[in-house]
């Protein structure tokens, strides 16, 4: 498989590890009255691209560069920086949810050491930047391919799910994504230049309504969505 090929396979939300039950914290904006129109669902992207998705984007080139290099994987410390960047425990279960997903399937797309390592390293589950960066690795990816697609993923999940709660017309949303094309390039180079340094320097910036909203959405008896 050609590595442009493999970087398209794992940003295709087709791709079958779980993305299309996750709204990205929509559902939750939806019902609360944050996202009624496409203008609100522009702004609810930016807002998510610029924190929450700057965030996985950078987690996952800097696993993905650690990936590459030679020695033992500090699965444990990138697990902990994950962690600390997501406070609200359904936030941090959903990633969880979504990254044993992207791992059982990663297994079986890329198989070897990199992603046998991290199962055993992550029983009860890893963050799915986390395993998105591992299985870019795996797939022989760079840690810039790595931050496009977390960066991507970002704005493109959370906005197939408001087409689904909002009826929007797909052509209005997929043209927003074009519009919005230029913000995801840079989000995904300003990550993937900390890729190199420190985890515990990683992007940091906070999303408290997403926070919030996942915690109110946890609550929920009846969903649509699992996040």
């Amino acid at each position: 498989m050609s590595l442009r090929a493999a970087a398209l396979l794992l940003a295709d939300g087709r791709f079958p590890a779980g993305g299309h039950a996750h709204s990205g914290g929509v559902e939750a904006a939806v019902a609360r009255g944050r996202v009624g129109d496409l203008d609100d669902l522009v702004a609810f992207l930016r807002g998510r691209l610029a924190t929450a998705g700057l965030v996985d984007a950078a987690l996952a080139a800097t696993t993905c560069h650690r990936a590459g290099g030679a020695g033992v994987l500090p699965w444990g410390e990138l697990v902990a920086e994950a962690d600390a960047r997501q406070p609200s425990p359904a936030l941090r279960a959903s990633a969880r949810v979504q990254g044993r997903a992207l791992l059982r399937v990663g297994r079986r797309a890329w198989p070897g050491p990199i992603l046998d390592e991290l199962a055993c390293a992550g029983p009860d589950g890893t963050p799915h930047s986390v395993v998105l960066g591992a299985c870019a690795a795996a797939a022989g990816l760079r840690p810039g391919d790595a931050a496009a697609i977390a960066a991507h993923q970002a704005v493109a999940g959370p906005a197939s799910a408001a087409v689904r709660l909002l009826g929007f017309d797909p052509l209005a949303v997929a043209a927003a994504l074009a519009d919005l094309a230029d913000d995801v390039d840079r989000v995904a180079a300003d990550a993937a230049r900390t890729a190199g340094g420190s985890a515990a320097d990683l992007p940091c910036g906070s999303a408290l309504l997403l926070e919030l909203g996942a915690e109110d959405h946890a609550a929920w008896e009846v969903r649509l969505f699992a996040s």
